[in-house]
C-alpha cells in the first residue's frame, strides 16, 4: 500500500508565470491555477502536474559542471526527438551537452526521451 500520491512536481524558479507558460506548451497542458507565486500545469484541477514557485535568488544548474547541481530534472517521452528538440527551442529551451539534453528558461535541465514501446503515441 502506498504512503501517498505524487501531487505536483514543484520547480523553483524567478518566474513562475513564464515558466509555467514554457511547460505548458511542451506538455500540451493548461495553465490550471496561478496566484502569481505559485502556478500550476496539469491537465485539470483534479490532476497532479508541475508546479512552479517563486524563488528569486534560485541558481541555474550548470550541467554537466557540478558547481551548480541539477537538482533534478524532467525526462519528456517524445516520438520524434529532433522534431521535439527544434520545438522546445522555439518555446525558449537552451541545448546542453548531451543527446537530448535542454534546460527551461529558468535553467532546469530536461531530457527528451524516445517514447519506450509500452507507451502510447504521443502526438
Amino acid at each position: 500500500m502506498p504512503i501517498g500520491r505524487l501531487h505536483h512536481l514543484i520547480l523553483d524558479c524567478p518566474d513562475p508565470r513564464g515558466l509555467a507558460r514554457f511547460w505548458s506548451g511542451v506538455l500540451g497542458e493548461p495553465i490550471t491555477y496561478d496566484d502569481g507565486d505559485f502556478v500550476v500545469v496539469s491537465a485539470d484541477t483534479t490532476t497532479s502536474g508541475m508546479a512552479f514557485q517563486r524563488s528569486p535568488d534560485q541558481r541555474a544548474a550548470t550541467w554537466p559542471d557540478p558547481a551548480v547541481p541539477q537538482q533534478m530534472h524532467v525526462d519528456v517521452m517524445v516520438d520524434d526527438v529532433v522534431a521535439a528538440g527544434e520545438a522546445v527551442l522555439a518555446l525558449g529551451a537552451v541545448r546542453l551537452a548531451g543527446e537530448g539534453v535542454f534546460a527551461d528558461p529558468a535553467g532546469h535541465p530536461f531530457c527528451l526521451i524516445p517514447r519506450p514501446g509500452w507507451a502510447r503515441p504521443v502526438g
